[in-house]
């Protein structure tokens, strides 16, 4: 972090992009691109450079130091780490953006650093895909990005209507191809939110690793990855050049003690009315985290098998509070 700073959540919108620009002028850069986006560029260990997209909602409400990612494991290892923030929902589709990336692959920026990392999330996701072109063998993390918001070839995806007039036909367009140049892509997303899995279908590609993530149709999946540290683990491997689907899906395993994925999950199978996996699900919880959510729905499950006259796996014994 920079120095144990932490932008206050009592600042205005205005007050903190201007505490942001202080440090980012600092410490590096700002600039500011157009109206609606700007970049804040942190010089540090030429081995590694962290690119990320965020949006001030989203940096303000979820990151604990009220600063974007790369003040975070990125700073912490010293590494080098650019920002890009919006401060509204605009999928980052802005000449003033292009402009930049143009910029930097004119002055050969990319070229400088032994590994470039892309990450984003959602709308993130999609700006972070389709801007690593610019950083041809970069590796890019996508958390349930949107592929294009083309009318034309995404109709089903009902969602985002406020977008339909955006262009994303012209420059740094169509974020499946954009990432064509990338060493290896990971696209993480719930097949069980259909909108997200159509999506995330339209990224296949030879080096595109896709990675289900269930989580009930509870979204959050990318607080997920940061609250139970398969963030930081994903980032290092990527950084050391180690990161392929096995590493990803071993860090994943972590979902197993977590919380609120396992809620998500439960109330997943409860909507889906399996008594059977119920029991399996709130007795394999049970062993590590006491919960009487968990209990609950473990002795009402176990009571519907019983009444249809089915076996209780695991026996018919409830565990003890």
């Amino acid at each position: 972090m920079v120095g144990g700073v932490t932008l206050s959540e009592d600042l205005t919108d205005t007050e903190w992009l201007c505490e942001l620009e202080e440090i980012g002028r600092d410490r590096g850069y700002f600039s500011p691109l157009g109206d609606d986006h700007s970049v804040v560029f942190v010089s540090g260990d030429a081995s590694v450079l962290f690119v990320s997209f965020e949006t001030r909602g989203g940096i303000r409400s979820f990151n604990g130091n009220g600063l974007p990612l790369g003040f975070g494991l990125p700073e912490s290892n010293g590494w080098s780490h650019m920002s890009f923030v919006a401060t509204r929902d605009t999928w980052f589709r802005s000449r003033h953006v292009w402009g930049y990336f143009d910029r930097l692959v004119d002055e050969g920026f990319f070229e400088e650093f032994d590994r470039v990392i892309f990450y984003g999330a959602g709308m993130c996701g999609y700006a972070a895909a389709a801007y690593s072109v610019a950083a041809p063998g970069a590796t890019v993390i996508l958390v349930s990005p949107q592929a294009t918001l083309d009318p034309g070839l995404t109709e089903w995806d009902d969602r985002f209507a406020h977008m339909r007039r955006t262009d994303f036909t012209r420059r740094y367009g169509y974020a499946p191809d954009m990432i064509e140049a990338a060493e290896r892509a990971f696209v993480v997303y719930d097949p069980g939110e259909e909108l997200d899995a159509m999506h995330a279908t339209l990224f296949v590609r030879p080096n595109v690793d896709r990675i289900r993530y269930r989580r009930g149709g509870a979204g959050a999946i990318d607080a997920d990855l940061r609250a139970m540290g398969v963030f930081r683990t994903v980032i290092d491997a990527a950084a050391e050049g180690t990161l392929d689907r096995m590493t990803f899906l071993r860090a994943l395993r972590e979902r197993r003690g977590h919380l609120p994925y396992l809620r998500a999950l439960l109330s997943r199978v409860q909507a889906e009315g399996r008594p059977y996996l119920t029991v399996l699900l709130c007795r394999a919880v049970l062993k590590v985290h006491r919960t009487p959510r968990f209990r609950h729905f473990l002795e009402e499950a176990a009571h519907q098998l019983q009444a249809q006259g089915r076996r209780v796996p695991g026996g018919d014994i409830i565990p003890s509070a």
